[in-house]
């Protein structure tokens, strides 16, 4: 076969060979470590806490660990600037850290597994900030890896290879911790999940480290830093140095921020990055305390909603890629708000079902997964796009903090609008969450955000 006819396979061949490469399965890995912990502190325990007959209002302000999350960019340019003694001369400054990280989410997922709700949750609410901490810190480590890992023209690959594995995890922590869990019980379900985080050591000892030392010394060559250390010579070297670094590592990632889009282009982005996963969000903790007050057994839950659903949405992830492509930034993130509105009316319907099947579980959660990994994915290549490659880490910690915050903050108080409304008007309302971020992208389209642009230095 000749001609068009034969170019399309080997093209796709030659597409997914990429995927075979050492750094592309290195982020497949490293994604499958960042997902592991995320639902093991959110909708896993929140279910382990419903079993145990914890309120609703109590389990809500559970999600306001994961502000460890929304708020890692304080100590992002540590992670990003800090090496660790010895261990950064062995590894390098980005996978010392990611092993660092890893240890701590490990210890910390062992310690929840000893841990009983019945017996008081403010141990338990500890040991989960801890590993939420960890997993934003490793979050930090990884981002940056894989920004500084890859040629701009890989940075899809591995955006997409670390979508597959941190899918691959969430069903893991969630489809897998609840089969563990109905037959065993959540100590043994939580002892597994600790053991899987050796997934990831092994491959951060296995990764290479991306070559940053031309990349650091030309930070602190900065004309501001310079400036800073001229106005400053009568200081003491320590002070000098200490100044300098937070001048290069904080200062001047947010300066150039909103020195390339201006202070009200740049403070509307900011709003559009904190409103966009509203509805995402501030429902996640009510998800499965919904699924058990409507009398659906961990075995069911684990097999529709977390299996099915959860695979749905590595579909969801490929979709995302190739809508991306074919029709830009712009209209996915249009399309990524209206499937997640839609998939909330949808789980509002089936609130007020009388009695709701299997299927009709299956059906909405295949679609709630779908509509999630557009979202996300939309929202990750959008993020990319805003970061310059000056300030990896620092600038993409904050906008990922920034897209979580208001999320966390109104998720936190999601147990006490469902008591107060029931879950049919509880899913409207978070619905209705996505409004802003519509109004936000109306707005940013008339500035002319979307326009053809070069890429941030």
């Amino acid at each position: 076969m000749n001609g068009p006819e034969a170019a399309a396979p080997r093209a796709w061949r030659g597409s997914l060979r990429v995927y075979l490469q050492p750094r592309i399965l290195s982020m497949l890995l490293l994604g499958f470590s960042a997902g592991l912990p995320f639902y093991l502190v959110f909708q896993s325990l929140s279910a382990w806490l419903r079993q145990a007959h914890i309120q609703r209002s109590t389990i809500g302000m559970f999600a306001w660990v994961g502000l460890a999350y929304s708020l890692k960019f304080l100590w992002a340019p540590i992670v990003d600037r800090v090496p660790i003694p010895l261990l950064s001369r062995l590894l390098g400054r980005r996978r010392s850290w990611m092993l660092c990280a890893q240890t701590g989410i490990g210890l910390g997922l062992a310690n929840l597994a000893l841990c009983d709700p019945a017996a008081g949750v403010t141990r338990m609410a500890l040991w989960a900030l801890f590993v939420a901490f960890c997993a934003a810190t490793q979050d930090i480590a990884i981002d940056a890896w894989r920004i500084e890992s890859a040629v701009v023209e890989q940075q899809g690959a591995m955006a997409a290879a670390y979508q597959i594995g941190y899918r691959a995890a969430l069903i893991c922590a969630s489809a897998g911790a609840f089969v563990i869990a109905g037959h065993f019980g959540w100590r043994a379900s939580y002892t597994v999940m600790a053991a899987l985080v050796s997934i990831g050591v092994v491959t951060t000892l296995l990764a290479a480290e991306p070559a940053v030392a031309a990349r650091d010394a030309a930070l602190l060559r900065e004309q501001r830093v310079l400036d800073w250390l001229a106005r400053r010579a009568h200081w003491p070297p320590a002070l000098q140095q200490a100044g300098a670094w937070f001048v290069g590592a904080v200062v001047c990632p947010l300066l150039d921020f909103f020195g390339r889009f201006g202070l009200t282009l740049a403070a509307a982005l900011l709003l559009f990055m904190g409103s966009y996963r509203l509805t995402e969000f501030t429902m996640g903790s009510m998800a499965n305390t919904f699924y058990i007050d409507r009398g659906y057994t961990l075995t069911q839950i684990a097999a529709v909603v977390k299996l099915y659903g959860l695979a749905m949405s590595l579909l969801g992830v490929v979709v995302a890629g190739y809508v991306i492509a074919r029709l830009g930034l712009l209209r996915s993130l249009l399309i990524g708000s209206v499937m997640i509105m839609l998939s909330n009316v949808g789980f509002s319907l089936l609130a007020s079902a009388a009695a709701p099947s299997l299927l009709d579980l299956g059906l909405v959660n295949a679609f709630d997964n779908l509509a999630q990994a557009m979202h996300g994915t939309a929202l990750i290549a959008f993020l990319s796009s805003l970061t310059s490659a000056r300030y990896t880490a620092t600038q993409y910690a904050l906008f990922s903090s920034l897209y979580a915050l208001p999320g966390k903050i109104l998720e936190g108080r999601s147990g006490f609008v469902v008591d107060a409304t029931g879950y049919p008007l509880f899913f409207l309302y978070t619905a209705a969450l996505s409004i802003p971020a519509l109004l936000l992208l109306w707005y940013l389209v008339r500035r002319g955000q979307f326009a053809p642009r070069p890429a941030a230095p």
